[in-house]
């Protein structure tokens, strides 16, 4: 497989990526949980509403949530990263 080879030498600087961030960020970036978290957020606050009139409603409120989640994580005591950690 001398085609997987080429691949896995071309995707290096992509999977190593996550070591430019400090030492202490690098564990939270090998996790999907926040994101998977979001993701349930989304779900479970979209099912309430049920029906969306257009799809602008549907980025809307996908949007609000987002914010919303992005608000709380910037004023957690335990932040999950911060600016002025990662420079």
């Amino acid at each position: 497989m001398p085609n997987l080879a080429i691949i896995m030498d071309d995707a290096e600087p992509d999977v190593l990526a996550y070591m430019t961030f400090p030492k202490e960020h690098r564990a939270k970036l090998h996790s999907t949980n926040p994101i998977e978290r979001l993701n349930g957020e989304i779900k479970r606050r979209t099912d309430v509403v049920g029906i969306f009139p257009n799809d602008d409603a549907i980025v809307w409120h996908g949007g609000a949530i987002q914010l919303e989640q992005n608000d709380e994580w910037a004023v957690q005591r335990a932040c999950y990263m911060t600016l002025e950690t990662i420079g």
